[in-house]
């Protein structure tokens, strides 16, 4: 993910010269590469990212096109009343990408962790909030931040994710995307937790049950049409999230739910209000804290099997 947000970034500066890299010490040779060569457009604020927020909100003031890159849970923790005031409350032209959503930051615990960004930052008036679960989808992500006019937040892994899409695909903004089709039920899903719930299907397949497998990039605004007929179609309904169940897509599924008079089983997989346990490789916390396929899939199974 982090090469193909640089890459993506890399094009947007050697074409537009107020597009601005706005760092934290990232130190990456895909940082140091735009570094070299776009010297005027790359900043280094070292370890002061409420700082690094606030400047931004200036840089859009004259113009130029800040892409604040840092941490996930130090850019949506730390500064968020920075994002909030000198940023949303101002529409500035701000774009705010935090580098390993969910348990990416998995040897160094939950104060690295990003599980409750999207409940923190989906109530900013004015911020648009993508959730790409792949490095392609990341790319066209990063170009449409560009094009929006306004703030925008970038949730992004940083685990080696592979590719889920075929080079044609298309990145429709404010759309789901069906990643595959079932019939038993239907999960919604956001971000690099989506190759879990990928393998998960193929275990279920195996068991003669079949689901319907739908991405989630756009969390805000979000695609309310799209759930609602999935909704219409489906009554065994479940939402997977590397993400406190409480705020996070789950949460938006329920208010859409809720507001349409729906009738459904919705079910959140995610963490259960509470903080992610244990320490270890990014595989390893994801299966200490039961989102792994494995989990997943005997989740899935049983509820189905049950509701």
């Amino acid at each position: 993910m982090q090469k193909a947000y640089v890459n993506a970034l890399y094009e947007l500066i050697s074409k537009d010269k107020n597009v601005i890299s706005c760092l934290s010490d990232s130190g990456t040779d895909y940082d140091e590469l735009i570094a070299r060569e776009f010297p005027d457009q790359c900043i280094n604020f070292g370890i002061s990212e409420n700082n690094k927020v606030a400047a931004a909100s200036g840089l859009a003031a004259c113009g130029k096109i800040p892409f604040v890159y840092t941490t996930n849970a130090f850019l949506s923790y730390r500064s968020y009343e920075f994002i909030r005031d000198d940023i949303c409350m101002q529409n500035r032209n701000v774009k705010l990408v935090g580098m390993g959503s969910g348990l990416s930051w998995s040897t160094l615990g939950p104060t690295h962790h990003a599980t409750e960004d999207i409940a923190v930052l989906k109530s900013i008036p004015n911020l648009t909030i993508l959730s790409p679960a792949s490095p392609l989808e990341l790319k066209q992500c990063v170009q449409k931040a560009y094009d929006i006019k306004g703030p925008v937040y970038i949730r992004m892994g940083m685990s080696n994710e592979k590719e889920i899409y075929e080079e044609d695909y298309n990145f429709e903004f404010g759309k789901n995307v069906i990643i595959q089709e079932g019939k038993d039920a239907t999960v919604f899903v956001t971000g690099s937790i989506i190759a879990e719930v990928i393998e998960a299907g193929k275990i279920l397949q195996g068991n003669n049950i079949s689901i319907k497998i739908i991405n989630i990039p756009t969390i805000k605004p979000l695609d309310i049409e799209g759930i609602k007929q999935e909704c219409k179609k489906q009554n065994k309904i479940f939402s997977v999230e590397e993400h406190n169940v409480i705020g996070g897509i789950g949460t938006s599924i329920a208010d859409v739910v809720a507001a349409n008079h729906l009738s459904v089983n919705l079910k959140k997989i995610g963490l259960n209000d509470t903080f992610a346990y244990g320490y270890g490789t990014y595989e390893q916390i994801k299966e200490m804290n039961d989102l792994d396929s494995k989990h997943i899939c005997q989740f899935l199974k049983d509820a189905i099997t049950n509701l």
